[in-house]
């Protein structure tokens, strides 16, 4: 059984857990608001202390979605495991997808990064993901959303770094309950602060990246608002407007969608 959420007052600063946030205040075009307590984003909790288990599971949590794949879990670790709390992985990358590639950004030499990621190749790879998640995995997107309608709040998305596949299924769900696009982009770009980036690892014995290297990698870790632009222009484009996507590509009924609403906006 759920415990009703306790948030705390000021948030925790949570020491192995990065780009945690709660997306409650967030506005709704109807003049509503995201309910504190009920939505929370982040990296993945492999890393996270004694400390930081206890205050997450002080949140109330009814589910976590980990959108990380086999692969994201072998490198970094499986979720800290939290009393009560229902674990739901859900990949919204094929293990094998860019194996090689990601191989290439840990241990390639400067000269292979140039040709891999330079004149912005790298930025074109991020906008192709984030066209190919929208388009193919409009099936994970819905059952998490129905998930979320019926009884899995409240909830933390996350996957690696929590930027990229929760960040686009954060947006996902904040456009089915009518919050405002600028906030949706306002909130993703959050990710960017420096104490909520994802720390970059690179094979070798030295911690220090070279400033190129760092340059032609920053790309993939960096939040940018092309990116979920082309998110939105995918929706657009594929199923003509956002409430089509909704309705028809995402299968979600009128009374799905509200029982969203009352799961996650203010009265």
């Amino acid at each position: 059984m759920t415990q009703t959420p306790q948030v705390p007052q000021e948030q925790f600063d949570l020491a192995g857990v990065r780009n945690f946030r709660d997306v409650g205040g967030l506005p709704t075009v109807d003049g509503r608001r995201v309910r504190h307590g009920r939505l929370f984003r982040s990296g993945h909790l492999a890393h996270a202390t004694e400390a930081d288990a206890a205050y997450l599971g002080g949140l109330g949590l009814h589910t976590i979605f980990d959108f990380r794949n086999e692969g994201d879990i072998r490198i970094e670790g499986p979720d800290v495991a939290l009393p009560g709390v229902r674990n739901v992985n859900i990949p919204l990358t094929d293990p094998a997808d860019g194996a090689e590639f990601w191989a290439m950004v840990r241990d390639g030499e400067l000269e292979q990064l140039r040709v891999l990621l330079g004149d912005g190749k790298a930025a074109a790879r991020m906008v192709a993901t984030y066209r190919d998640i929208i388009t193919t995995r409009t099936e994970d997107h819905s059952r998490v959303l129905h998930s979320l309608a019926e009884d899995s709040v409240p909830a933390l998305m996350h996957c690696a770094a929590g930027k990229d596949r929760a960040g686009l299924s954060i947006a996902v769900t904040l456009l089915a309950v009518g919050v405002e696009r600028d906030a949706i982009e306002a909130d993703y770009l959050k990710s960017n602060e420096p104490h909520r980036r994802y720390k970059v690892r690179r094979s070798g014995p030295s911690p220090v990246m070279p400033p190129e290297v760092a340059e032609l990698l920053s790309p993939l870790f960096g939040a940018d608002s092309d990116y979920l632009a082309a998110a939105f222009d995918t929706i657009e484009s594929t199923w003509g407007s956002t409430e089509t996507y909704l309705t028809e590509g995402l299968g979600l009924a009128p009374a799905t969608r509200e029982k969203l609403r009352a799961q996650l906006l203010t009265d």
